[in-house]
């Protein structure tokens, strides 16, 4: 018979209705002793390559993919991109030089820098999650994932607090409640 007298949830927050207890060593902890996690894949335009590289880089996608005897999401995030580290490197660079040229190229970086910041630019990154109770099943499908996807030709890592606080924000605020460090030059 159904419980009739059970207590519902009134409040008129998002977040009181998600069951997160904590998010620790790139995992999200749920109520129910669940965990959340996976692997953060790094993008890459397999557009650039020649017509058989893309079909073989597919092909092993569709392989990858089809090899996951799991319940997974393949989320989709966007980050907020914070530029005025590399800004203020450029700016110290500019000040620095003195051949015109230079200084000319410089210059010229500093105002896409800036057309970056003003125009709110994000991040887009890939992640891929599943659910799991038992920690060692948890690490052995982490190894699974990354080395899978090292078979297509991606590159993956474990999610980390942050990529999950991200995807959390996403999720319930649209990322805009969410602020992050830096972007560094490479």
């Amino acid at each position: 018979m159904m419980n009739l007298n059970k207590k519902k949830n009134t409040s008129k927050y998002t977040e009181d209705w998600v069951n997160v207890e904590s998010i620790s060593n790139g995992t999200i902890h749920l109520s129910n002793r669940e965990m959340v996690t996976g692997v953060k894949i790094m993008p890459r335009n397999i557009f650039i390559l020649d017509q058989d590289s893309q079909q073989n880089v597919l092909a092993n996608l569709k392989n990858f993919y089809n090899m996951i005897d799991f319940e997974f999401w393949i989320i989709v995030a966007d980050r907020p991109v914070d530029v005025t580290l590399y800004l203020s490197q450029l700016q110290l660079l500019y000040n620095n030089t003195q051949s015109p040229t230079v200084r000319k190229m410089i210059n010229q970086d500093i105002q896409k820098a800036n057309m970056f910041a003003n125009n709110n630019v994000a991040d887009t990154e890939y992640y891929l999650l599943f659910k799991e109770k038992n920690i060692d099943i948890v690490q052995k499908r982490i190894r699974l994932l990354i080395n899978g996807l090292a078979a297509t030709g991606l590159n993956a890592t474990q999610t980390n607090n942050d990529d999950l606080r991200t995807i959390i924000d996403n999720f319930l605020g649209g990322g805009k409640t969410t602020n992050f460090g830096t972007v560094m030059p490479i």
